[in-house]
């Protein structure tokens, strides 16, 4: 089961990315841009996810994502790590945030990590 080191290790090693302090927890950033938290007691992690496609796994795996009240507004989710299937997911999981979050320079330079900006 990921826990929250594992969550650290995993955001850190991905391209430009540093951890800052915000809101008393981690936040984890690419060129600046969060895209990733370790809230609370670091049982789980917020990341960023479009709405439509946060509001298909909330409902697909509501013990694994859920949306905190205070960002419904905005294109985060919420991932119990717990339930996490193993590190594989948990980086898929940070890696599909952080290109979120990624200038396209980063993403045309890391392929490895999702599409290209062109594509």
């Amino acid at each position: 089961m990921p826990d929250a080191e594992d969550v650290r290790r995993i955001a850190l090693s991905l391209p430009d990315t540093a951890e800052k302090t915000a809101w008393n927890m981690p936040t984890f950033r690419v060129a600046g841009k969060m895209f990733a938290t370790l809230p609370e007691d670091e049982t789980s992690m917020a990341v960023r996810c479009p709405k439509e496609e946060r509001d298909e796994l909330v409902l697909a795996e509501p013990g694994k994502f859920w949306v905190a009240d205070h960002e419904a507004q905005f294109a985060w989710i919420r991932v119990r790590l717990a339930i996490l299937e193993d590190e594989a997911e948990l980086r898929d999981i940070l890696a599909d945030s952080w290109r979120q979050a990624a200038p396209p320079r980063l993403l045309d330079h890391h392929p490895e990590l999702g599409l290209a900006a062109g594509d």
